[in-house]
């Protein structure tokens, strides 16, 4: 519905009586003295709401936009779920690189701590691993995360975390969002820093829980003197986030020879050398790369702004002088392959699990049941491995091994639940390091693969729906999608089988999610994003390597034609 301008007004200055912060008051302001109603629309024509993935949005002024209003806004829903719902309850709150993550996240804590809640505030930015393990070993009731993971510079975002470690699920996550969304400016409490403090309120987290971290991840390590012994080159880069200290950390105490990106190694919030700061993004790695040429790395690595997603880059020759970069595919292929492997000759007892996305390759699964382990597919995000996880905790007959999202999100460690590149990143320098042992390289041992599986790859592409009409385009895509049948013509290719999940019986929970699978051999699953204004197409193709090869460019053309 059309809001007309007597209440785009009035929301706006609701706001700027309630906005502390002066950065964001004084946008909002300017936009009224200069009759800038276009602006003000967009600004004020909805709420940032609190969903199943917490609350992202570009930074500003505004209830359309994130900052400290509607940090607070949300922080005070959060409070009264806590309090209502369990006995004396604490808090971990942590933040990344991103511009206002520290004010957010002090924000959050202050609203908290006058509401009775123990909040425990890092005092500098840390992973999005490091809070998972940090709420788990403070046996805190909840956690929250300020960042917009890979997003542009313009959004920052607020995640929430379950005491289990990992991002809030049902029932949880719909009560602490109508708590939030019917929050109002009266219902709002907040203190003082001093007196927060001093109240015994709010704490700093204890660098004692960053070394229980660092110790776990060390003590995952399978052939530690394997990799202590090697004598390799780590080409890394943390893209301005938070990833710089602890990844280096575990490579250095490995006795490993890092070299890392200079112009891209210290926080910065506007990530000045990459146009998006995501691991996945072939020019985000583009420095990292050509630092690996120089040094002749023999792996590289990069990490997100809340280091959470792994990119990796290896050699394509002997020389070193060309790089190819892993797909998130063919990274949690080859890292599960390894675990599989090493379980098998260790002969750890139990059935091994591994959970992963339903949009990550089969071949995950393949490899898994082929070693005599259990694979599951769960809806994408990783929140609900995290559930596959806490399933497990009392299970004599099954273990966790790993899990893995194909958007570069792995995990192989038992004391966090979500996805994590630190330990990962030490994960896969122990596998290089392994198969150098026996004279191959990760190419080498993904052909393999390949040769024992057969050949699949995955293309992942996006249509982007932004601004006030983008959610009622979106809906109208994603309900031609639901309306499909078997025997329908999609993207020149009848469809053979569709497995619309907001149905009963998929054996999945209700989603707008759509799987559909083609006579020709493809599958095609499309989703709305979580997070961003954008629809998801993930294309899976499989055959002989050569012929796929040759014909993927115009495959993947027809697609993003039709689609």
């Amino acid at each position: 519905m059309q809001l007309d301008k007597q209440e785009i007004l009035k929301r706006a200055n609701d706001y700027i009586a309630c906005e502390k912060n002066d950065v964001f008051k004084n946008e909002v302001e300017t936009a009224l003295k200069n009759d800038n109603y276009e602006d003000l629309y967009d600004r004020f024509y909805t709420t940032l709401s609190f969903g199943t993935a917490g609350m992202r949005g570009v930074i500003g002024g505004g209830t359309n936009r994130m900052n400290t209003f509607m940090v607070k806004k949300v922080s005070q829903g959060l409070a009264s779920y806590l309090v209502s719902s369990i006995n004396s309850p604490s808090i971990v709150i942590a933040y990344d690189s991103r511009n206002y993550s520290s004010e957010f996240a002090k924000a959050a804590a202050l609203v908290l701590a006058a509401n009775k809640v123990k909040v425990y505030l890092y005092d500098s930015l840390r992973p999005v691993p490091m809070l998972s393990f940090a709420l788990r070993e403070l046996k805190a009731s909840a956690g929250i995360v300020i960042t917009a993971s890979h997003n542009p510079s313009k959004y920052n975002g607020y995640k929430v975390y379950w005491s289990d470690g990992g991002q809030v699920t049902p029932p949880h996550d719909i009560e602490i969002a109508k708590k939030a969304n019917s929050v109002v400016l009266e219902d709002i409490n907040e203190i003082g820093e001093d007196v927060a403090r001093e109240s015994g309120y709010l704490n700093s987290v204890n660098s004692e829980v960053d070394e229980a971290y660092y110790n776990m991840v060390i003590s995952s390590i399978r052939r530690k003197n394997l990799v202590k012994n090697s004598k390799i080159t780590v080409a890394y880069t943390p893209l301005h986030g938070s990833g710089n200290i602890p990844v280096r950390s575990m490579l250095d105490r490995l006795g490993i020879n890092t070299v890392v990106v200079k112009e891209q190694e210290l926080p910065d919030g506007n990530f000045p050398t990459v146009k998006l700061p995501n691991p996945e993004s072939p020019q985000a790695m583009e420095k990292v790369i050509e630092l690996a040429k120089k040094e002749k790395a023999d792996i590289v690595l990069g990490t997100d702004p809340d280091a959470d997603r792994l990119g990796i880059a290896i050699p394509k020759n002997k020389e070193k002088s060309e790089y190819q970069l892993l797909s998130g595919n063919q990274i949690a292929t080859l890292l599960c392959d390894y675990l599989l492997e090493t379980s098998k000759e260790m002969n750890k007892s139990g059935i091994p699990f591994v959970a992963k996305s339903l949009v990550t390759t089969d071949l995950v699964k393949k490899i898994t049941e082929s070693y005599g382990g259990e694979s599951k597919d769960v809806l994408t995000g990783f929140k609900y491995i995290a559930e596959q996880i806490q399933l497990l905790e009392n299970n004599k007959e099954k273990y966790f091994l790993f899990g893995c999202e194909e958007s570069y999100g792995f995990l192989s460690v038992p004391g966090v639940r979500d996805k994590d590149a630190v330990s990962s990143a030490v994960l896969a320098v122990e596998v290089m390091c392994y198969l150098e042992s026996k004279g191959l390289t990760l190419q080498d041992r993904l052909e393999s693969i390949y040769e024992k599986y057969g050949y699949s790859t995955e293309i992942v592409f996006a249509r982007d729906y932004e601004g006030a009409s983008g959610k009622a385009e979106m809906d109208k895509i994603m309900q031609s999608f639901h309306s499909l049948k078997v025997g329908d013509t999609l993207v020149n290719r009848k469809i053979s089988s569709i497995d619309d999940l907001l149905e009963e019986g998929t054996g999945f929970p209700k989603s707008n999610v759509v799987i559909i699978k083609f006579e020709s051999g493809e599958k095609l699953i499309v989703r709305p994003s979580g997070t961003e204004p954008k629809i998801k197409y993930y294309i899976f193709l499989s055959g002989e390597k050569e012929t796929l090869l040759k014909e993927m460019d115009s495959i993947i053309n027809e697609f993003k034609t039709s689609l």
